[in-house]
């Protein structure tokens, strides 16, 4: 439908359609002399009584004439300019979702497994109902089936990454408390982010997503697949164990917080108050578990106060709930394991851990994973002592280990970080790609569903122009569950109309632009309605505590209040 509407104080003529997998809204600045008061919707004629342009002598204010305008610069503009639903579009909520075919044949590819097949040469990769069919040579197409020509092409299973800040939603580091179990990324993932698509462009088709590390325990995260256009609960990978973000050193004793830091200072301020914030809260929990057994058992009296961060903690205790820590140096990866122990549980992952070689084979016999970085040291005082061969030296030792981001612009490229793994240490490249496939997939617990091509998993997979761990090499497509959700070429076609979009539309700013007095927001403020995105910090690891020029997500009241004057941050 059209019909004029207001927007602040302009009216503009817009047009909604919805319909299956998309829908658009555009819209469009009407002429100065359809504002004021007056007629319907406070239109009204210019000065002197005469029709505007368009419209029919005697006729009611927005009956349009039957002869068209007599200037065609006129023509054009109540119509909208259209957004293109086309690859390549940086609005999610556009696109629609990709097609899902019955099946799919990948023929004649180097297909990089990362499984017990290992790399294969000139072989196919069949996929039916969005799950793995087959894997080898000779496959035939069903009827019906999408045939990709896979020569010359190498496929390999979906990158995952464990360390990522990409898609969450403005300021989540809850810095006001040493303990915040009780809070979930879940209810703040950002499916409109852009880093979404950017990184299908590298491969990457899975990422766990946490916020920043100024808690000993932090808050329960998420694991989301990158399908870009769907809404926040159906990224979320369903059927997966809740995980948990911990943090060790300097960031949780806030040493590098300088004028961040609380007055007074919150607790704790030291690596041995760090522990010992820890080991109280797994005491608290195994008091309040045992609270709960007794009186289950009895059912007399007021049952226990239900408290939803203690009852976090006892599914660390249990095991349901799997710890990913933070961490750098060995001293305080011991603690942590050896805590973790004295309460007759593991922990599941250490991320970054560019300390790890020195304790390698105590992490070996804990059972624990190490996802760190490739090469990453010098960038703060606790990882002095990294090296890029730590890496190489876990995984020669036995610990399950990969590599992850940190980073939404190294996340398009953890394809190269898993060749680091050959440069530094000599790891096969079979066993390279693992390092962001497999691996990772190891360390969520998810690999039984993910991480290598192999039949019955879900057909999460990339195709590329060469060797994935190559730094020449181009990902060509991304595939999760059956569905194509990047095409390089498509990507390439769509930038054309994608300019030509943009052309119009700076035109018809201009066309439209006011001159002299009265320009821009009242009062020299910043434009109103702001765009919440562009506006909000979308690190996912900010606490909203240094001033940054970017403001916290909040509501559209508390918003119009901060910008008018009337209240204060």
């Amino acid at each position: 439908m059209t019909r004029p509407y207001t927007v602040g104080r302009a009216l503009v003529r817009g047009t909604l359609t919805v319909g299956t997998g998309s829908h658009k809204v555009v819209g469009v600045k009407q002429p100065d002399a359809e504002k004021g008061a007056g007629g319907p919707r406070g239109m009204r004629r210019p000065e002197g009584g005469a029709p505007r342009e368009g419209m029919a002598a005697g006729a009611a204010p927005g009956e349009r004439a039957d002869k068209a305008p007599d200037k065609p610069s006129d023509k054009t503009k109540d119509e909208p300019v259209v957004s293109p639903v086309v690859m390549g579009n940086t609005e999610a909520w556009r696109m629609p979702a990709p097609a899902a075919p019955a099946a799919v044949l990948v023929r004649n590819a180097t297909l990089w497994t990362a499984g017990p097949q290992g790399t294969l040469q000139n072989a196919d990769l069949l996929v039916r109902a969005g799950k793995i069919a087959a894997v080898g040579k000779g496959v035939t197409a069903p009827a019906g089936a999408v045939v990709i020509d896979g020569s010359g092409k190498h496929v390999a299973p979906g990158i995952i990454d464990e360390h990522s800040h990409s898609a969450i939603l403005g300021n989540v580091n809850e810095c006001t408390n040493s303990v915040t179990c009780e809070v979930r990324i879940q209810d703040v993932i950002n499916s409109e982010s852009v880093n979404i698509y950017r990184q299908l462009a590298g491969g990457t088709t899975i990422m766990h997503l946490l916020h920043g590390s100024c808690n000993a325990i932090g808050g329960q995260l998420s694991v989301i697949k990158n399908k870009w256009g769907e809404s926040p609960a159906r990224l979320l990978m369903p059927n997966v164990a809740p995980t948990v973000k911990f943090a060790l050193g300097e960031n949780p004793k806030q040493s590098n917080f300088g004028a961040q830091r609380a007055a007074p200072p919150r607790y704790p301020q030291s690596r041995a108050g760090v522990e010992q914030v820890i080991r109280d809260a797994f005491t608290r929990a195994r008091d309040y578990k045992a609270e709960w057994t007794e009186w289950n058992a009895k059912k007399q009296g007021l049952p226990p106060r239900r408290d939803i961060q203690t009852e976090a903690l006892t599914q660390m205790i249990d095991g349901r709930m799997l710890i990913h820590c933070h961490s750098y140096r060995q001293d305080e990866i011991l603690m942590l394991m050896r805590l973790c122990e004295d309460f007759g549980f593991k922990v599941n992952t250490f991320t970054h851990i560019l300390e790890g070689y020195k304790v390698a084979d105590e992490m070996a016999t804990h059972g624990v994973s190490a996802m760190g970085f490739s090469d990453w040291w010098g960038y703060k005082f606790e990882v002095i002592d990294a090296i890029p061969y730590s890496g190489y030296i876990m995984w020669d030792r036995g610990v399950n280990t990969g590599f992850n981001s940190d980073d939404s612009e190294l996340a398009r490229r953890l394809n190269t970080e898993a060749a680091k793994a050959v440069k530094y240490g000599g790891v096969p490249p079979e066993e390279a790609i693992k390092f962001v496939t497999l691996n990772p997939a190891r360390s969520l617990q998810i690999d039984d569903r993910v991480g290598s091509l192999v039949v019955g998993k879900d057909a999460d997979f990339s195709i590329w122009n060469g060797s994935p761990l190559s730094p020449y090499a181009a990902c060509e497509q991304t595939w999760i569950e059956g569905r194509k959700y990047f095409d390089r070429a498509e990507d390439l076609a769509g930038r054309a109309t994608l300019a030509k979009e943009r052309d119009a539309l700076v035109a018809r700013v201009k066309a439209q632009k006011k001159e002299g007095p009265g320009a821009g927001p009242p009062g020299g403020r910043r434009a109103w309605p702001p765009r919440y995105l562009e506006e909000t910090d979308m690190s996912g690891t900010d606490c909203g505590l240094d001033g940054h020029p970017a403001m916290p997500f909040m509501s559209e009241t508390e918003r119009k209040a901060l910008l008018n004057g009337e209240v204060q941050r």
